[in-house]
């Protein structure tokens, strides 16, 4: 794929996350599912199954006819996900309006990460999904490609204190490359994977 193609597919995927704003707070509470269903997972997966229950069925289910379509189409950890999508139907209808309220993608993290199944990467990418550019998603896609460059040395497990100082390494690579953080996640996606997913 040329460069400028990139740069068009990246600019599409982005216009798309703004526009998501605008979107009900179902489908907010369906992004979030998303987020839930792709921890230890792949995107690729957590999207195939978000087309397959839609907002509908994170919001309706019962517990256990989610956990069984869940392991139907093939997610690793049916049962957790889905208690942890059941317990976040709390938030479903204020999540939009409260993750809008924030001033930063930083703040609105921190709030979410009192969602159970919300850890620092599921938020990020939440945020990003949701217009926020603030944000890194943090996966080991990323810190391998950054240890690969000799940006960083590869960490032996993610605590939110290094999701944060690796975060800090991918802002001063956005700021020298006149990037955002939403923008610079997907050319670094593009550049280890050779797609631009959600």
């Amino acid at each position: 794929m040329e460069k400028g193609s990139v740069r068009r597919k990246v600019e599409k995927r982005i216009g798309e996350f703004e526009r998501f704003r605008r979107r009900s707070w179902k489908e907010w509470f369906s992004e979030l599912c998303f987020c839930i269903l792709t921890a230890n997972y792949t995107a690729e997966g957590g999207i195939r199954i978000q087309k397959e229950i839609r907002a509908e069925g994170f919001l309706k289910m019962g517990e256990r006819e989610l956990e069984r379509k869940l392991r139907e189409l093939g997610h690793r950890f049916p049962k957790t996900r889905a208690r942890y999508i059941v317990e976040a139907r709390k938030y479903a209808k204020e999540l939009k309006k409260r993750v809008l309220g924030f001033r930063s993608g930083k703040r609105a993290r921190e709030w979410l990460l009192g969602i159970r199944g919300i850890g620092m990467k599921e938020a990020s990418h939440f945020l990003r999904n949701v217009g926020f550019k603030d944000v890194a998603i943090v996966d080991r896609h990323i810190v391998n490609l950054l240890a690969e460059r000799g940006m960083m040395e590869r960490p032996k497990s993610m605590s939110r204190g290094r999701y944060v100082e690796v975060e800090r390494v991918l802002e001063k690579i956005a700021e020298n490359a006149g990037l955002d953080l939403a923008r610079l996640d997907l050319y670094l996606w593009y550049l280890k994977t050779g797609k631009i997913l959600k």
